[in-house]
């Protein structure tokens, strides 16, 4: 094998985007890339894409180098700038549903990725391997110059395009105090337009994109990163606090006390707010979501469905449900409707909005009080444990025979998950690591180590460093 070809990165290469180091990301990986993706594009039979990028240091420089090629392969891609992943999708849909994002989302700034819609669809995995494949092949034959880092550009007429959309689509009965944290990212800045326009008496934090990433990683799901954005929500008595990643398409809320809304009591939220209007209809959610997830879903007339992690299959699924899926959310904190309202797609800004009309249509309510009958859950956070050079197959498969006497359901989904009445547990292999991420839930604490000592038992006889280590992860 060329000694070039043994070095490409397939690894970059997920199940849902690329994404990875930007030693690995370089310009000559890029234009490798976006040759791979104007072959994707032609299959769609238009020549038309928007490319839009993040805050990072190279992306504009990134998107800059894939409009290049795509030009020299006779496509008509447009530049809307520096923009969040809703605001491209959104304006996607002017250019044949094709967008190309360059973006590691909440990753650290030492990262940078590309995921794209054709058609308005995401790719399947299938889709993003095909492009490693046309990609590693052109990484042979073309070389790339070091590129020079360029100043992000912001182009207003997509932004207010974007806003205007949302102003149509929401509507506020209450004026609300919100302070918004956009942690240096892409979105923060159109974010705090449209809640101006919406009549919030707003404060900001981190709405101005930087690359340098001051602080840390944009990446609002560790609750260590929201510090500042809870210390303003008690200063200014805030009704709350909203919180979008690196790109905009992840959300957290905090309530009116400071405290951080889990994700699995947001879901639950937004499945009451959808199931009002469609009863009998589904809501969707990832395998790392909470077993009281599916019961308020029962308990609300829907119908649970379980899928595995990812958001591109989350979109996937509901663009597929002809209507019957309303709304689907991820415990990463990605959360789509499709109940008629919202364009199906991850927002966190347009979810946020969402939880702020209903508040607004209950005026003795706060945010806290609203959540109420949806307690914060004992559980784990997701945490990732080595594989120590052992296939994955070999234990999820070992758990799924151990498990078969247990008072419990068997899901393998996406790994090896186990619903008991009262709390799950789940251990699936990492799409980009040699790792396992596992995750437990419960009702109350004492269920919580039941249930990850059911795991560690199954495991201690035939893997006992990874029963140790799921034991040790406390």
């Amino acid at each position: 094998m060329d000694i070039q070809q043994s070095s490409f990165p397939f690894q970059v290469f997920r199940a849902y985007d690329i994404r990875g180091k930007v030693t690995l990301l370089t310009p000559e990986l890029v234009q490798a890339v976006a040759l791979g993706l104007a072959v994707q594009i032609k299959n769609t039979g238009s020549t038309r894409v928007v490319i839009g990028y993040d805050a990072r240091l190279s992306s504009p420089a990134y998107a800059d180098l894939i409009m290049q090629v795509l030009q020299q392969q006779g496509l008509s891609p447009t530049l809307m700038g520096c923009c969040s992943s809703p605001m491209l999708y959104y304006i996607a849909r002017q250019f044949d549903g094709n967008g190309i994002m360059v973006t590691a989302s909440h990753n650290a700034k030492s990262d940078n990725g590309i995921k794209w819609i054709l058609g308005g669809e995401p790719p399947t995995p299938d889709k993003i391997q095909q492009v490693a494949a046309h990609a590693s092949n052109y990484f042979l034959a073309h070389r790339q110059q070091p590129v020079a880092e360029q100043l992000h550009q912001i182009y207003p007429e997509f932004c207010l395009q974007y806003q205007q959309a949302l102003l149509d689509d929401i509507q506020l009965q209450r004026r609300f105090k919100v302070v918004l944290d956009g942690l240096h990212g892409s979105a923060g800045r159109c974010a705090a337009l449209v809640l101006q326009k919406l009549g919030c008496e707003l404060i900001t934090i981190r709405c101005e994109a930087n690359g340098h990433f001051p602080d840390h990683a944009p990446d609002p799901s560790q609750e260590k990163h929201l510090s500042k954005l809870k210390q303003a929500v008690q200063q200014h008595q805030a009704d709350l606090g909203i919180a979008l990643d690196g790109d905009g398409d992840r959300l957290v809320l905090v309530d009116e006390q400071a405290k951080v809304i889990g994700a699995d009591r947001l879901l639950a939220l937004f499945a009451e707010m959808c199931l009002q209007q469609h009863l009998q209809h589904e809501v969707v959610f990832d395998v790392k979501c909470s077993t009281m997830v599916r019961n308020t879903v029962r308990a609300l007339g829907g119908h649970p469905v379980m899928i595995r992690t990812g958001s591109t299959f989350l979109r996937q699924y509901l663009a597929q449900s002809k209507g019957h899926a309303v709304f689907g959310g991820e415990y990463a904190g990605h959360y789509v409707f499709n109940d008629g309202r919202g364009f199906g797609y991850d927002d966190g800004l347009y979810a946020a909005l969402r939880v702020m009309e209903y508040l607004s249509q209950r005026p003795e309510r706060s945010l806290s009080e609203l959540l109420a009958k949806y307690p914060e859950r004992c559980c784990t956070e997701d945490t990732y444990i080595s594989t120590h050079n052992i296939a994955s197959a070999h234990v999820l498969h070992e758990l799924e025979t151990l498990s078969q006497p247990l008072a419990a359901q068997l899901s393998k989904i996406d790994g090896v998950r186990l619903d008991f009445e009262d709390g799950f547990g789940i251990i699936r292999a990492s799409n980009t690591g040699e790792y396992f991420t596992v995750r437990f839930d419960a009702d109350n604490p004492a269920r919580l180590a039941d249930i990850r000592h059911t795991f560690v038992s199954m495991l201690s006889n035939r893997y006992p460093q990874i029963a140790q280590d799921i034991l040790d992860a406390q």
